[in-house]
């Protein structure tokens, strides 16, 4: 079991970590890893990007030509 510490010790990063997840009961595996997929998600800080108006106009253009076809 030593070895496993030492492992996962000397090769997790804060950019990449490991995650031990116990596997003997099923529905708290799942709850385990969907819970470390949600942090991972808002660690992103993910946002909708800035659209200026000229980009904009061109996206209205676009979607008026692709719904006339």
């Amino acid at each position: 079991m030593k070895c496993y510490d030492d492992m996962i010790r000397h090769t997790a990063t804060k950019h990449a970590p490991w995650y031990v997840v116990p596997a003997d009961n099923k529905w708290f595996t799942r709850l385990v890893v969907s819970g470390a997929i949600v942090d991972a998600l808002e660690d992103l800080d993910l946002r909708f990007p800035k659209v200026d108006k000229g980009k904009l106009k061109e996206l209205a253009m676009a979607r008026q030509l692709l719904m006339s076809e």
